[in-house]
Order: C-alpha cells, then structure tokens, then sequence
C-alpha cells in the first residue's frame, strides 16, 4: 500500500469517527478483500470469516475515533485478528462437548494450530508469563508484525522485541523440561 493511500485511509478514518457512512463503506471497499482472504487463511468455516469481518468494520465504526496513527490496513487488521480470536474461542467453547474432525486432511496451520492449543506447546505457553505469551500468540499465531502486536498490545515497538526473545527462550526451557531432555529444540520456536 502506498503512502497516498495510507493518507487517504487515514483521512476516511477520520470521516468514519466523524459518522460518515460514505467513508466506511468507501474503506470496507478498499479493505475487505484482503482482509477476507487473510481471514480465510486462518479460519477454514466461511461463515465464521463473514462474521469476523462484519464484526471487524462495526468496531471500525464505534471505534474509528481511536485510531491514533500508523498504518491503516495494519490497525484493520488487528481488529480483524482479535474478532477471530474471540470467534474461535466462542466456538471452541460451543464445541468441546463434541469435537469432530474436520472432512479433508488438516493443513499444515490447522496442525500447527492444534499443537499450540492442546499440545506440548500449548502446555508450555500456559506455563510462560501471560505477556509474554501474549506476543508469541500475536506474532506467531496471529502472523502480526513487531508494529501490529505493539499497537495491539498497547506496549512499544522495542517491548515486543524483547518480549518475543524472552518468550522464545523461556519456551524452549519449559518444552525440554517437558520433553525430559530430549533433542535441543534449537531454532523451532
């Protein structure tokens, strides 16, 4: 996206704070394509995707006024990653009283996914500190960049930095500690 834009999205933000429909549907236009297709990277349900995204321009909406600054396309996107995290949770609570697999073979996300949730993995995340837990689910399971996460965890640029290193480190003690010593895990996580 080039600076023009990034103004000119800027500029609808504003007009969207302000209540004007125009402009929101002007940036839903410019925005929900990608969006739905990140969107649909992560979520394999269509209707969860329609969901989230319907979900993401509302808060767009009562929220436009908030905006401070910095890429546009990166706040949507921030909007739309937390939507999905709550509408994944939602139906993850919805479901765990029966769980059935999904049709065609997991892909290689799904998999990584579920590893995180239920896993060793999953264990060792409950065991770090819950921020920094908080920057690895953002960088690496939200696929956020070190400026979404910071704007999305409300902490600097440079404090994500930090937190994803410690994060990793703290990670890869806690999986040998449940993997009783095994192979070093070196650079996998």
């Amino acid at each position: 996206m080039g600076a023009d834009r990034d103004d000119d999205d800027e500029a609808l933000l504003r007009a969207v704070a302000r209540g004007d429909q125009t402009a929101l549907a002007t940036l839903y236009d410019r925005h929900a394509g990608w969006l739905h297709a990140r969107l649909t990277r992560r979520c394999a349900d269509p209707e969860t995707v329609r969901e989230v995204l319907q979900d993401t321009f509302v808060t767009v909406w009562r929220s436009a006024g908030t905006y401070r600054g910095g890429e546009p396309g990166g706040w949507l996107w921030v909007i739309a990653a937390r939507r999905l995290v709550d509408a994944q949770r939602a139906h993850t609570r919805a479901d765990r009283v029966a769980y059935e697999p999904p049709a065609a073979a997991p892909s290689a996300e799904d998999r990584v996914l579920t590893g995180l949730e239920y896993g060793d993995v999953g264990t060792a995340l409950d065991r770090i500190s819950p921020e920094l837990c908080a920057v690895l689910r953002a960088t690496v399971v939200d696929g956020l960049t070190t400026r979404e996460a910071a704007l999305l965890l409300g902490v600097p640029e440079g404090t994500v930095k930090t937190r994803a290193m410690r994060a990793r480190r703290e990670l890869r003690r806690v999986l040998s500690q449940l993997s009783d010593g095994g192979a070093p895990l070196g650079d996998l996580v």
